[in-house]
């Protein structure tokens, strides 16, 4: 089992981060944030996709000016990504962000940032103070010769005591790089030197499958030693995927858990039906469900039982077109392979519709006492 790191908690909005609080899914709108309806339609993807809180850029005043009605349309707490202009920060603080993400490195003096803190204070924002190896202080890269851990750490702990000088406490950090290895030593030593929350990335990861790949060996292996309290996967992909891949590495560590688990094998010849049709067709006809549950697809009787005891429905190819159904765990009747996929989708409907009435019943019983 992880043991997590313990930092202190702070708030996102309505979002706890850090401490006892789940690990949080971010993402990103890539839309202009000058036009509202786009960023607003994008924010509310991000929602049904999970997200817990998402990133808006605010790079000028149109943008800020757009902020405030896409604050208002959304569900989930927005952080303002500011760049270059102290003054963005500001406005947005003022438009009703939930937290203010700023680079130290291309903030602007120490007085700007002083201004900033005060206008999060004044409006109930968190700060998350963003490190990123390509974006180094000059004079830390002089130091240094190049970005490294230390650079990067040391950048991050020389923001955090502005904001604990000025009596803030309200943030949390992130050191981010494109190499993963940069990353990972870098939020290991920051680990050891503040208790903050940590927000996990890998930076500028790359296309789907490769930053997916990326993304899942630093953030993996961070999350694996207790490392984390947020984490945003950098994907050059829909927005939405990001997040999908965010519980998918969350629910392999068994540290969140969020739709359906299916577990599927790579197929063979010995399999009964075509075992990559049938799982890419139950994952889309099941994306709309956020309960957690497993599914198991294996295409044969060679682990198919095995696997199908630890899921919740299972299904288990066999001989002469059919297969067996699995319901918790134990075999309960055949299934021809024709009618399979709308036969499975109807069980685990069925099943998480189940879950969510014991959790309400469990819930009103609770608020009874």
């Amino acid at each position: 089992m992880i043991e997590r790191r313990q930092s202190r908690k702070i708030r996102v909005g309505a979002v706890e981060v850090g401490g006892d609080a789940p690990i949080t899914v971010q993402s990103m709108t890539n839309t202009l944030t000058a036009d509202a309806n786009a960023t607003i339609g994008q924010v509310r993807a991000l929602e049904e996709a999970g997200a817990d809180i998402v990133r808006v850029s605010c790079p000028d005043e149109d943008s800020t000016r757009a902020f405030r009605d896409i604050v208002r349309a959304a569900k989930v707490p927005l952080v303002a990504d500011i760049h270059f202009h102290y003054r963005r920060a500001i406005e947005a603080a003022q438009a009703g962000a939930a937290c203010l993400r700023i680079n130290p490195g291309n903030i602007g003096s120490h007085d700007r940032v002083r201004e900033v803190v005060q206008a999060a204070r004044d409006h109930g924002c968190s700060i998350r103070i963003g490190v990123n190896a390509g974006s180094l202080e000059r004079e830390l890269l002089e130091r240094y010769g190049e970005p490294c851990p230390e650079a990067m750490v040391e950048s991050a702990l020389n923001h955090a005591r502005i904001l604990q000088d000025l009596d803030f406490h309200e943030f949390k950090i992130s050191v981010k790089a494109s190499d993963a290895f940069l990353t990972v030593a870098a939020y290991q030593q920051l680990a050891e030197a503040i208790d903050c929350p940590l927000h996990l990335g890998v930076t500028e990861a790359g296309a789907l499958r490769t930053g997916t790949v990326k993304s899942s060996i630093g953030m993996g292996s961070l999350l694996w030693a207790g490392i984390g309290d947020t984490i945003r996967v950098s994907l050059a992909a829909d927005p939405v995927e990001e997040v999908k891949v965010g519980f998918d590495i969350l629910k392999s560590l068994g540290l969140r858990h969020r739709g359906v688990n299916i577990i599927a094998c790579p197929s063979c010849a010995r399999q009964g039906f075509n075992v990559i049709e049938t799982v890419t067709a139950l994952e889309e006809r099941l994306a709309h469900i956020s309960t957690p549950l497993s599914l198991s697809i294996i295409g044969c009787v060679v682990n198919g039982p095995g696997e199908a005891l630890m899921t919740d429905v299972g299904f288990t190819g066999g001989g002469k077109g059919s297969g067996m159904i699995y319901v918790s765990g134990k075999p309960d009747h055949k299934q021809d392979n024709e009618g399979m996929i709308e036969h499975i989708v109807s069980l685990v409907e069925a099943r998480a519709a189940a879950i969510q009435a014991e959790a309400a019943a469990e819930a009103g019983a609770v608020a009874a006492q």
